[in-house]
């Protein structure tokens, strides 16, 4: 089966036989891949109950939870790599789940369109509409989206929530990182892939 981009390029950041979270996980198919091909173990976690049925089907253990709920059925450290993509802004308060994503796993990885994209501003800016991309392909009123973030707000709210930015990678819908997204990031970038994991408390 072949991954979505953003869930190829994050496969390379999990080492082989870690314990994995995938918040979301719809059908199963990134913990399927990395069972496959990396010897990952894991749970997915979704709120729809026909994506758990799929899951299973593919011999993925799954749970049913609303992750507006938070995490608290898994202890603190229970996972190597924690995931969430492409469902930070559909979250209620996308903090208090990126702040549980920390206690529960040593890493965090987290994936997001960039509502930062020169084609969002443009949408706005000249024509006076919400966006539609191929990054955000449904219309305002059928959108799940609620809190759009760009790349700055992201990268301040992981350093108000004392969290380090481990590795950036920022991508097309087609997998493609040019010179033009490096050189400006939250202008070219349509897709952003974050690896987090939680600042170490100074003693005072």
């Amino acid at each position: 089966m072949k991954l979505r981009t953003d869930l190829a390029l994050l496969s390379d950041w999990i080492k082989p036989h870690s314990h994995v979270l995938d918040l979301g996980c719809g059908d199963g198919t990134l913990l399927a891949h990395l069972r496959d091909t990396r010897s990952v173990s894991g749970y997915g976690v979704d709120i729809d109950e026909n994506k758990l049925i799929r899951c299973i089907e593919a011999g993925i253990y799954v749970i049913h939870s609303d992750l507006n709920k938070g995490l608290s059925q898994f202890s603190d450290k229970s996972f190597d790599n924690v995931i969430l993509t492409q469902t930070l802004q559909a979250l209620k308060r996308p903090d208090l789940l990126l702040l549980e994503m920390m206690r529960v796993g040593e890493e965090a990885i987290v994936t997001f369109p960039n509502f930062g994209h020169w084609a969002c501003r443009f949408d706005i800016f000249f024509r006076g509409q919400m966006p539609l991309s191929r990054a955000l392909p449904n219309e305002w009123y059928r959108t799940e989206n609620i809190h759009l973030c760009t790349l700055k707000d992201f990268e301040q709210l992981c350093q108000t929530l004392n969290i380090n930015i481990m590795q950036r990678a920022i991508v097309d819908t087609g997998h493609r990182s040019t010179a033009l997204m490096r050189l400006l990031p939250n202008l070219m970038g349509e897709i952003a892939i974050y690896r987090l994991r939680l600042m170490p408390k100074v003693n005072a």
